[in-house]
């Protein structure tokens, strides 16, 4: 895409937005917006920070505005510089406001005018809430250190000084300096021949929004996988993330044929250390995933459909507060089972809806009511209070569904093309999707779904009663072999779970999870070796389900815990050690050697579970 249209979108974006605020951020976007980045920035891995300076172009909207306000977190400022119209810069006064516990600080710049280009020297602290520095030993090879980011919600700012909020998206580049024999990649264009001599140097050329910066920086080797995808990961890694990925370009070609053209020119991963948070991040061009999904039999790699969904819901179109989260997470659980569908067959994607579904219905006795809403209406400012419910992934997936299965398949994907194409690149509300969804589909066929239907999914608690559950034959078929082992009538033996794939597993586990006893646990374990899979998905279902019913697997449960650090498995695992009382000072003994392997996001999460004890 040329510039001069990159421009014109960005500042679309700009127009259409001005109306919105965003409480998890302090910046003034309503008067001035970031239209490009330029950070350069050297990796300081002795002192676990990056130091160097943020070049910020901006488009006053406001002209009588004379102040900059950004969102930073636990950052040092040690300089501010405008660019005058004769290239000359000079220097600036600033001050950073009290500090918030969930927001951090705001950085406010005063300034003589409105300049177009404003540079701010700083340096991060060790423990940014954004970057895990590894030592040597916490990597797979033991020889050099790691750093990663983890930009979403709002940590973007505690490695760069911006206006973080996904109502405001720039184009970026950047220079990044890290010690020799370690490579650098970002969430931009990633040269696999460069060296990094002279730095590491990266160019974004469409807008995004603050958290999907990204940034690692390792011992890292690289794969193709396809003509326009390659994996990145530790070398002792890549053969077995290259052959999981294979069909990353079979899935690009099915997300176009639904949704129209990829706009983002490469699709590349890399697959971090164990303990990167979460199971995926969909960042642009470099979607970060969790070496968890390795089962060796692409048995999970629906979480790489997920993450490239997010290419069109997510990263294309993006919800312009995480008030709307669900325009992104809804949207992409959605466009994922289509992917699955269109790749794996409607068994296997019935199967995973049919999971789906049965999860977030057994979600909802631990998520308040207020909770569980499509749109969040809570008051509070921290990015926890909007995101803390996985619910919106599915609930928004299964108003889609709901709406496409009442429209028709044919029109449904007509109109969701639309969105993606009418708003690509902008940040868009739910009450914009609301206007589209009325002018593009309901004006025109109201008995789809009525305005007090729509408000039920939109603000109302759990799933509408009108909602269609998926119904897979051959889940319908384990039930009745799971009830009558669970009544002692099946014996383990007979059980046909060797011909099972993960996704009857992961229903078969849920569904006997604080209902079979020790003996019964013990038993699968030794007739299938669950204790010992390569499927973490199986994996932590079966040590959560054998920590409630008493059944001892304290020796692969401490393999686990001190070696994979997904917040999705550990701390529903520590929460269940924490209750039983025979277990729960061997947790805080675990816990103590396994924190350090984990991200301060999931740290805090640990943490929180431990005070709450």
């Amino acid at each position: 895409m040329i510039k001069k249209t990159i421009s014109a979108l960005v500042l679309s974006a700009c127009m259409s937005l001005a109306a919105h605020a965003d409480p998890l951020s302090y910046a003034r976007y309503d008067q001035v917006r970031t239209t490009d980045l330029y950070l350069d920035l050297k990796a300081d891995f002795s002192h676990k920070i990056l130091a160097g300076y943020a070049e910020l172009t901006l488009n006053w909207i406001d002209k009588n505005a004379r102040t900059l306000v950004l969102d930073t977190s636990e950052l040092n400022i040690a300089k501010v510089q405008v660019q005058n119209a004769a290239g000359r810069w000079s220097a600036v006064s600033f001050m950073l406001d009290k500090l918030d516990a969930d927001k951090g600080r705001a950085l406010r710049i005063a300034l003589p005018f409105q300049p177009q280009k404003v540079r701010v020297y700083y340096r991060t602290a060790p423990s940014a809430s954004a970057l895990q520095w590894m030592n040597p030993e916490q990597t797979l090879s033991g020889k050099r250190p790691f750093m990663f980011s983890q930009s979403q919600e709002i940590n973007a700012r505690s490695w760069a000084p911006v206006q973080d909020t996904p109502a405001v998206r720039f184009t970026y580049s950047a220079r990044i300096e890290a010690p020799a024999g370690m490579r650098v990649v970002m969430s931009a264009e990633n040269d696999q021949k460069a060296t990094g001599q002279g730095g590491w140097k990266f160019r974004m050329t469409q807008p995004i929004p603050s958290y999907l910066l990204a940034i690692a920086i390792g011992e890292i080797d690289v794969r193709n996988v396809g003509p326009r995808s390659a994996v990145y990961a530790e070398p002792q890694r890549i053969e077995a993330a290259a052959n999981e990925l294979v069909d990353t370009e079979k899935m690009i070609a099915a997300a176009e044929g639904l949704y129209g053209p990829y706009r983002w020119e490469r699709y590349d991963m890399i697959v971090l250390p164990p303990s990167f948070p979460i199971g995926g991040m969909e960042n642009p061009r470099m979607t970060f995933l969790t070496p968890t999904m390795i089962a060796g039999d692409k048995s999970l790699v629906d979480l790489i459909a997920h993450e490239l969904a997010h290419s069109w819901s997510g990263n294309l179109v993006t919800n312009a507060s995480w008030k709307h989260f669900w325009l992104n997470e809804g949207f992409t659980t959605y466009v994922t089972t289509r992917i699955v569908e269109k790749l794996y067959g409607d068994e296997v994607a019935e199967m995973n809806l049919q999971v789906e579904q049965e999860e977030a219905m057994a979600s909802l006795a631990k998520i308040p009511a207020a909770k569980q809403a499509l749109l969040t209406r809570d008051p509070d400012t921290s990015a926890a209070s909007y995101t803390d419910s996985n619910l919106v992934y599915p609930k928004g997936a299964w108003l889609l569904r709901t709406l496409e299965q009442r429209a028709g398949r044919d029109v449904f994907d007509l109109f969701l093309r639309g969105w993606f194409d009418q708003h690509a690149f902008k940040s868009a509300t739910t009450d914009e999707f609301v206007d589209y969804l009325k002018k593009n589909l309901l004006d025109a066929h109201p008995e789809i779904m009525s305005q007090s239907e729509l408000d039920e999914w939109l603000y109302g608690p759990g799933i509408p009663a009108t909602a269609k559950h998926a119904g897979s034959p051959r889940l319908a078929a384990l039930d009745a072999q799971r009830d009558a082992w669970l009544k002692g009538e099946l014996p383990t033996a007979e059980l046909p779970a060797k011909n099972w794939i993960a996704l009857e597993w992961m229903h078969f586990l849920n569904d006997i999870d604080g209902k079979a006893s020790a003996l019964q646990m013990q038993q699968l374990d030794q007739a299938f070796g669950l204790g010992k899979t390569g499927n973490n998905e199986i994996a932590y279902r079966f040590l959560l389900s054998s920590v409630k019913a008493g059944y001892n697997v304290r020796e692969p449960l401490n393999k686990f815990l001190m070696s994979v650090g997904r917040q999705k498995f550990v701390v529903p695992l520590y929460a269940a050690l924490l209750k039983n009382p025979n277990e729960k000072e061997w947790a805080r003994t675990v816990y103590a050697r396994a924190r350090t392997h984990y991200h301060p996001m999931t740290q805090a999460s640990v943490d929180k579970a431990f005070k709450q004890k």
